[in-house]
C-alpha cells in the first residue's frame, strides 16, 4: 500500500459521518492531590475540645464523630469519651426521653417519622436512638429504619443514630445512654429510643427513658400474648397503630381491651395511670393526642418528683449496667478461662457436672488469675 497514512480512512466511515465517529479527548479537572500526597493524607482529627464545642454548638459532623468515639472499644478512644462526657454533663439533662416498642408490623417506623415530624412542627428538635442487641449484619434493621423514616432523616431538626451491636445489651445500653447525653448537649429536647430487639431489651430501654410506649396493632394474635403482658406492666402507655379504614373499628375495640386489662395492673409510674390509645401513623390521626398524654405525663410526674427520682435511679442502674459488663468482659477476655469454659461446656454437654459446680470452678479460676 502506497497511500499516505494521514490521508488513510477507513472504508467503512460514511462520506458525511457526524460526531458518532470522531474520537475527542475531554480535558479532565485537576486531581487534589498527587498519588504521593495522597499517601499522606488523613482526615482531620479533632481535639476533645473542639468535639465538645461541636456537640454544643450541634455541628453534625462532630456530633457523630462524638458518638463514634465513645462506641469504640479502645482504651485511648475511651480516655478521650469519659473527659468529654464529663464536659458536656452539665449540659444534658434537658430533655423528655421516650422508649417505643412494638410487635413486629406494628409500624414503630412509620409512628416515630410521624410523630417527629409533628413535634419539629411545633419547634421541637428530635434525636432518634436505636437499642439493637442483635447483629447489624443478619439481623439489625439499622438501614431500614432510615430509609422509612426518609422525610424526618432528611430534616435538619432531627438527629438519628443507630446503636452500634455491642454483643452484650449492657454494652449497648451504655453507648445508647451516653449517646443521650450528648444529644441532649446538642440541643435536642425529645429523644425517641426505639428498641429494635425483643424480650430483655424492652427492659433496658425502659430503665433510660422518662416515658415508655408500647405500639400494637389489632388482631396480634395469641401467640404475641406473652410477650404483652410482661411489657404491659412497664409500659406508661399503650397506641394500637393502624387505626385508619376498615381497622378502625377493630382498634377501638382493642383500645378497650388492653385499657381494661392495664387497669388492673400496678401502675409502671408511681402517681400515673396507664392507658390505651389509638393512633394512625400513616394519616397522622391520633399524634397530636399521644404527645399531648405525654406533655401530661411530663408535668404530673415533675410535680410530684417522681420524674426526678427516675432519673436518679436510672444513673445508679447505669453503673450497675457498666459493671456488669466490665465483668463480663473481663471474664471471657481472658483467654485461660475462655479456654477452661469451652470445656466445661463439654462436660456439661455430657451430663459430667452440674452447672453450679461449673460455676464454682469458673469462678475460683477467675479469682485466681485476678490475684496474679
Amino acid at each position: 500500500m502506497n497511500e499516505d497514512k494521514n490521508s488513510y480512512k477507513p472504508d467503512w466511515t460514511p462520506e458525511q459521518h457526524g460526531d458518532e465517529f470522531a474520537i475527542r479527548v475531554v480535558k479532565g479537572v485537576d486531581a487534589p492531590f498527587t498519588p504521593k500526597e495522597r499517601k499522606h493524607f488523613k482526615r482531620k482529627e479533632f481535639s476533645n475540645e473542639e468535639l465538645v464545642e461541636g456537640v454544643l454548638a450541634n455541628d453534625r459532623n462532630r456530633l457523630a464523630k462524638t458518638i463514634t468515639l465513645i462506641e469504640s472499644t479502645s482504651s485511648i478512644h475511651q480516655a478521650r469519651a469519659k473527659d468529654i462526657l464529663a464536659s458536656l454533663l452539665p449540659h444534658s439533662g434537658r430533655s423528655v426521653r421516650i422508649g417505643i416498642s412494638g410487635v413486629p408490623g406494628a409500624g414503630k417506623s412509620t409512628l416515630i417519622e410521624s410523630l417527629g415530624m409533628y413535634l419539629i412542627g411545633q419547634g421541637h428538635k428530635v434525636a432518634v436512638l436505636t437499642v439493637d442487641p442483635s447483629s447489624s449484619i443478619s439481623k439489625g434493621s439499622i438501614l431500614g429504619d432510615k430509609t422509612r423514616m426518609e422525610n424526618l432523616s432528611r430534616n435538619p431538626a432531627c438527629f438519628i443514630r443507630p446503636s452500634a451491636s455491642g454483643g452484650t445489651l449492657g454494652g449497648v445500653a451504655r453507648k445508647t445512654r451516653e449517646s443521650i447525653t450528648i444529644c441532649e448537649a446538642a440541643g435536642y429536647d425529645v429523644i425517641l429510643v426505639e428498641t429494635v430487639g425483643v424480650g430483655q431489651s424492652e427492659i433496658t430501654v425502659r430503665s433510660m427513658v422518662d416515658f415508655f410506649l408500647l405500639v400494637l396493632i389489632s388482631g396480634g394474635g395469641d401467640e404475641l400474648q406473652g410477650m404483652k403482658k410482661g411489657v404491659m406492666e412497664i409500659c406508661d402507655a399503650i397506641l394500637i397503630n393502624k387505626a385508619d379504614g376498615e381497622n378502625r373499628k377493630k382498634a377501638l375495640l382493642a383500645k378497650a381491651e388492653y385499657s381494661a386489662a392495664l387497669h388492673y395492673l400496678y401502675p409502671a409510674t408511681e402517681g400515673w395511670e396507664s392507658k390505651a390509645y389509638t393512633a394512625s401513623a400513616l394519616t397522622g390521626e391520633g399524634i397530636p393526642e399521644l404527645w399531648t398524654v405525654v406533655e401530661e405525663f411530663e408535668k404530673t410526674t415533675r410535680s410530684s418528683g417522681v420524674f426526678e427520682k427516675r432519673r436518679r435511679t436510672q444513673n445508679v442502674e447505669w453503673v450497675e449496667f457498666m459493671i456488669k459488663d466490665y465483668l463480663y468482659d473481663s471474664f471471657f477476655r481472658n483467654s485461660d478461662i475462655a479456654g477452661s469454659f469451652d470445656q466445661m461446656r463439654e462436660r456439661l454437654m455430657n451430663g459430667e457436672i452440674i452447672p453450679s459446680s461449673a460455676f464454682d470452678l469458673l469462678k475460683e479460676k477467675w479469682l485466681h488469675e485476678n490475684k496474679k
